[in-house]
């Protein structure tokens, strides 16, 4: 019954910004951390952000801080990420996922998983 959808992905030029979304639906637990992964072609999956059921904090790769705001809304179920001054290297599909744990900057940690959505940047 769990299930994660991501939204928001698609074509932005270098520079450019695009907020993505990633709505739960049915049991996942009862105060799940959230997170943000990224796989570009040849590459192995690479942690993104991650943000804990209270939303206290928040966690980011070396290579998009700064630039990426994880988020959460836990009223609308939703996890957010706003991704600005995008560059190519960004180019890649984005996943969101829930974990059991308060929270969590690995990969195996996490328990379910969306089906990912394309963001590419053009230069």
């Amino acid at each position: 019954q769990v299930q994660l959808v991501e939204s928001g992905g698609g074509l932005v030029q270098a520079g450019g910004s695009l907020r993505l979304s990633c709505a739960a639906s049915g049991h996942i637990f009862s105060s799940p951390g959230m997170g943000w992964f990224r796989q570009a072609p040849g590459k192995e999956r690479e942690f993104v952000a991650a943000i804990p059921y209270s939303g206290s904090k928040t966690y980011y790769s070396d290579s998009v801080k700064g630039r990426f705001t994880i988020s959460r809304d836990n009223a609308k179920n939703t996890v957010y990420l706003q991704m600005n001054s995008l560059k190519p290297e960004d180019t890649a599909v984005y996943y969101c996922a829930a974990t059991r744990r308060w929270q969590s900057t690995t990969l195996s940690e996490y328990d379910y998983w969306g089906q990912g959505t394309q963001v590419t940047v053009s230069s």
